[in-house]
């Protein structure tokens, strides 16, 4: 009896502790009004995971937390540079995990920031490898580096691990077909090494986009691109070594960054960004005028419903359809950050984006990512844009399987064929494929890549040929990308939106209020699994879910997806 009661209290002390914590966030995040005073900073600590958009969902932010994403600093710079509260912005700047067309984009938002006459500070405590986050922070006004803080900007590129040696010491055959040369998406498992056409493609993205480093850095810090190069082949600085490089303004330990952020003598409040993501943009008059639809599409592409970290090509088809019937929506800009998936479901979202193209101006804004099923889905839209450092295009098709025939005889695992059609047992692990198999195999993927081809020339009023030639699985930069005629304009999603605003007939200084999707998780979403494109289930273990995404990409053939991509810096 005396045990039973025990438990009792246990249980009632930790029912009472859990509903304090949910009532105490409640209050914080929906009772409290954010607390925003005349004459402060905006504190943005920047690191870590850094997604194009965190949907906004109460359920999985209380328990997982809610990362920043490249749309709230967005947005964020985009009303602090309005508030007339918000005086400076203070960028706290650590490793980001992302590429190099996200930082950009903020990069762009930081310039249109200080271009309202307000200050940006960046502060770097130790960086030993930053090339991305250097870039990043010379868009400030003035970079701030801890006194023994070190800072590494050692160049771009890395190592390209080639698995087909210790496969072969372990029985696994990689057999995949693909369209063409360039489509390398696999060349890890089946090749020791660089193909001519591999290596090519490689150096050529690697070579532009830190072309693209060395320009902008030399620009922003009043240097030529020769000093640069010189700085980066260095590689390492430590404090005053970068402040007499002419790499960093100042060197601060953080209780004397208040020098910096006061005026006239007065010691600016401190704002954070996640209390300053709660200030409305309508209340500050950027929400007014005709609507916008902003459509986020992150992740693998697969046919159905959103899993875990992907596009499902059912989910976002009716985020774009909804956007294209509601009649107070005046344009859609859809921003992609995608390496593909299947060729189906991307095809299944090019049609939706086809017929929305049909009623209304129809943009798309490319992030990181938009090459092969990320291009599909891009490409009938009216103008594409892209950063200068996107990777895109990646025209090509594969597929394929894993035989695991000697594993399993060296693990001494058997099988019996049980099957009931010719090529029931095609994509066995248990056997390799046949020749004819192989053949039935490429043809099959040549006809999607066929498709691909016709679809793309139609939607870039280009010939068959002229895609081919830029197609072939090659992957391009943004920069490249547009002098070959895949994409229209450079730039990030404020190009987007005024290109969307120009075709749909609105004045350039017109205001726009844009309609974000995907929107917040309803309850009979969480519990029906009927959730908006991007948008995460609560209390779900990701590896599980991961696990999942990858079963059914591996179920889907033919796949348009890019190539596996190592960090670049």
């Amino acid at each position: 009896m005396r045990k039973g009661r025990y438990v009792f209290l246990i249980f009632l002390f930790f029912a009472v502790l859990v509903t304090a914590t949910v009532l105490a966030f409640l209050y914080s995040e929906f009772g409290r009004p954010p607390d925003v005073k005349a004459g402060s900073y905006l504190d943005i600590d920047l690191s870590g995971s850094f997604p194009e958009y965190s949907a906004p969902d109460f359920l999985t932010g209380f328990f997982f937390g809610r990362p920043l994403s490249v749309h709230d600093i967005w947005e964020n710079l985009r009303k602090a540079a309005v508030d007339s509260r918000i005086r400076r912005v203070l960028l706290r700047l650590g490793p980001l995990a992302c590429d190099w067309a996200k930082v950009s984009e903020v990069r762009d938002a930081i310039q249109e920031f200080r271009a309202s006459g307000k200050e940006v500070i960046a502060y770097i405590e130790e960086a030993p490898e930053f090339d991305k986050e250097y870039y990043l922070a010379t868009a400030c006004d003035r970079i701030v580096l801890h006194p023994l803080g070190w800072l590494g900007i050692n160049g771009i590129g890395g190592w390209t691990p080639f698995l087909k040696g210790g496969l072969d010491e372990l029985g696994i055959e990689a057999q995949f077909e693909h369209v063409e040369e360039f489509k390398t998406a696999y060349n890890m498992f089946t090749e020791r090494g660089f193909t001519d056409a591999h290596r090519l493609m490689i150096e050529a993205i690697y070579e532009d986009i830190f072309s693209e480093y060395v320009r902008e850095v030399a620009a922003a810090r009043g240097k030529s691109e020769d000093e640069i190069r010189a700085a980066i082949d260095r590689g390492l600085y430590q404090g005053e070594q970068a402040l007499d490089a002419g790499l960093v303004d100042g060197l601060l330990y953080e209780d004397e960054l208040g020098k910096l952020l006061q005026e006239k003598d007065r010691k600016l409040r401190r704002t954070s960004i996640s209390e300053y993501l709660r200030i409305s943009p309508a209340s500050l008059g950027l929400e007014s005028g005709p609507k916008v639809a902003v459509i986020y599409a992150s992740g693998p592409i697969v046919g159905g419903e959103s899993p875990f970290g992907t596009i499902g090509a059912r989910t976002l088809s009716r985020a774009i359809r909804k956007a294209r019937e509601d009649r107070s929506v005046a344009a859609i800009v859809l921003r992609v950050d995608s390496p593909g998936g299947s060729a189906v479901a991307s095809d299944v979202i090019w049609r939706e984006t086809v017929l929305a193209k049909k009623e209304k101006p129809m943009v798309v804004s490319m992030s990181d990512l938009a090459g092969s099923g990320g291009y599909w889905i891009s490409m009938a839209a009216h103008r594409i844009v892209a950063h200068p450092q996107t990777l895109t295009g990646s025209i090509g098709v594969l597929g394929g399987k894993f035989s695991l025939a000697g594993l399993y005889e060296k693990l001494g695992i058997t099988a019996e064929r049980v099957a009931f059609g010719q090529r029931a047992d095609f994509f066995s692990t248990f056997r390799p494929f046949s020749p004819e198999e192989r053949r039935l195999l490429k043809e099959q993927i040549l006809w999607t890549y066929e498709k691909f081809l016709s679809k793309a020339a139609e939607g870039r009023d280009l010939t068959r040929e002229d895609v081919d030639k830029a197609g072939r699985g090659r992957v391009w930069t943004g920069r490249q990308a547009k002098e070959i005629g895949l994409i229209d304009e450079l730039g990030g999603l404020d190009k987007a939106l005024d290109l969307a605003k120009g075709l749909a007939g609105i004045a350039a200084e017109e205001k726009v209020r844009l309609v974000v999707w995907p929107k917040k998780t309803t309850r009979f979403g969480i519990f029906s699994g009927r959730l908006e494109v991007g948008a995460r289930r609560p209390f779900s273990s990701e590896w599980p879910a991961l696990l999942r995404t990858l079963e059914t990409l591996q179920k889907e053939n033919p796949w348009a997806v890019m190539p596996f991509w190592l960090p670049t810096d």
